[in-house]
């Protein structure tokens, strides 16, 4: 029998708290991943960098399928469950055998392919990172559940724990791998031992919380099976796509340029992951709100994706005119080709903060078959842009298909759904975007001043001390910054 206390609903947190502990969450993976990025490109090398990161972009392709859209779909299930306690222990059983058998299918047979696909690409060290990375794939894809149903069930605290000991567990084991001499295949090795210790104590997390009937596979539920399949098939097919789109500039670097190339390009976008945390975690904490379709929702949505307008046209001019120094200082004189790289990728950088908030919304909203031809049309352009501009003019070609399909595409595509579904304001959207664009150009003005190539400390300190402060005098004086224009009236 279960107690009063076990029988109870479980309580959702507020939109700020669950903003703040995703934010913190996203600082704390930001913060782990920077640093093993950092260290591994310059232990590693342009060469041996581009392995790992090939090995990566290719496990995740391949390794796509052991999602099968499973954690996307029991979340926004869990965001209706209302904290049933009941509804969502069954729902998490029955999740759990699906995720089993398609990570343990998908993993194994990327484990045994790993030999043909470094064949393929005529890197016979590709071999161990990739199966390395189909370890890897297998832990995450259980821990992924669990982080999903977190977002799901409001409670993204939790997340904070498995996000910190996972990081530590896998910064650890990969810096501790490639010292010893284990080159890319440490690397890969460590990712996975770091994903174990997480998907480990996601199960012990959620058995104490719910119990252990929630992490038993083969407890017979309330039939939710079908109804977690059905949804979760067009979250496969768009998660798939989506996954394709993300990786598929190294995967035909690699093919037509080589793997030297694919760390050129992969080390500055990979710098780039913690610039969009911000957007992730409104989007962790907003999203789940639009299935219930409220006001407050509705006006927390609008606000947030103000926010993320200005906050990534703030990251601008830094990424534009200082590329050269960010590059040398972060990644070493040995990526100097990547300065242009990280530079062209500015587009996608501003866009990809509301594309964290605006894509989550739409799965929410139950409209996830919408996002395919979507998707797979931003993958086809991008993919044609790869190929006629790399042979020609290298991995810069790769950065304008990546902003490009995103600019013109994926973004405006998916916001077109969500002011389908819910009442927006486009006027008040409309001019943040332009005030944040106008004060992107007047602070990338004023490092240009400073100066663009080698900076002194001074120039450091005054650059983004004086940027900032004309990006927000900009803000202000046009009235997007004041008591009201970000006042969220969501709880």
């Amino acid at each position: 029998m279960r107690d009063s206390a076990a029988a109870a609903p479980l309580e959702a947190a507020s939109i700020s708290r669950n903003t703040l502990f995703a934010l913190l969450g996203q600082l704390t993976t930001g913060a782990f991943t920077t640093a093993l990025t950092l260290y591994l490109v310059r232990a590693l090398g342009p060469e041996g960098y581009g392995v790992f990161a090939l090995a990566l972009a290719l496990g995740t392709t391949v390794g796509l399928a052991a999602d099968l859209g499973v954690p996307a779909s029991v979340s926004r299930f869990l965001a209706e469950s209302g904290g049933d306690r009941g509804a969502i222990v069954s729902l998490l059983a029955d999740a759990l055998r699906l995720k089993l058998a398609t990570a343990a299918v998908v993993t194994g047979g990327l484990f045994v392919a790993a030999g043909p696909l470094a064949a393929v690409y005529g890197e016979p060290a590709l071999t161990w990172p990739l199966r390395g990375i189909a370890v890897s794939l297998f832990a995450e894809s259980i821990l992924t559940l669990y982080a999903s149903s977190f977002i799901g069930l409001a409670r993204i605290e939790v997340n904070l724990r498995l996000i910190f000991f996972e990081s530590l567990a896998e910064t650890t084991a990969s810096i501790a791998l490639v010292a010893a001499g284990a080159g890319a295949a440490g690397a890969a090795f460590g990712r996975a031992a770091g994903y174990f210790f997480g998907a480990l104590l996601a199960l012990g997390i959620v058995a104490r919380l719910l119990g252990p009937t929630a992490v038993r596979p083969f407890v017979r539920g309330r039939g939710r099976t079908r109804e977690i399949a059905r949804y979760a098939l067009p979250l496969f097919v768009t998660t798939a796509a989506y996954t394709l789109y993300a990786q598929i500039d190294l995967i035909i670097i690699g093919a037509l340029l080589g793997t030297t190339a694919v760390g050129l390009f992969a080390a500055p976008l990979r710098l780039l992951v913690p610039l969009a945390y911000f957007g992730q975690s409104l989007a962790n904490s907003v999203a789940p709100r639009q299935a219930a379709r409220t006001a407050a929702g509705v006006t927390a949505f609008q606000t947030s994706l103000r926010w993320l307008i200005v906050f990534q046209a703030a990251l601008l001019a830094p990424v534009i005119v200082w590329a050269e120094p960010i590059v040398r200082i972060l990644l070493g004189s040995s990526f100097h080709g990547s300065a242009d790289v990280l530079r062209v990728l500015s587009l996608y950088i501003f866009f990809d903060g509301p594309s964290r908030l605006i894509s989550t919304t739409v799965n929410y909203l139950g409209r996830a078959a919408g996002r395919i031809p979507i998707v797979l049309c931003a993958l086809a352009l991008n993919a044609a842009i790869d190929v006629a501009l790399l042979p020609r003019i290298g991995v810069v070609g790769a950065a304008i298909g990546t902003g490009v399909a995103s600019a013109a595409l994926y973004v405006p595509a998916h916001f077109r759904i969500c002011l389908q579904e819910l009442d927006l304001d486009m006027g008040a959207l409309a001019a943040t975007f332009v005030r944040a664009l106008a004060a992107a150009v007047l602070t990338a003005l004023v490092l240009y001043a400073v100066g663009t190539s080698s900076l002194s400390l001074g120039q450091w300190v005054l650059g983004g001390a004086g940027g900032l402060l004309v990006f927000i005098a900009v803000l202000t004086v046009t009235g997007e910054i004041n008591r009201s224009a970000f006042r969220s009236r969501g709880s």
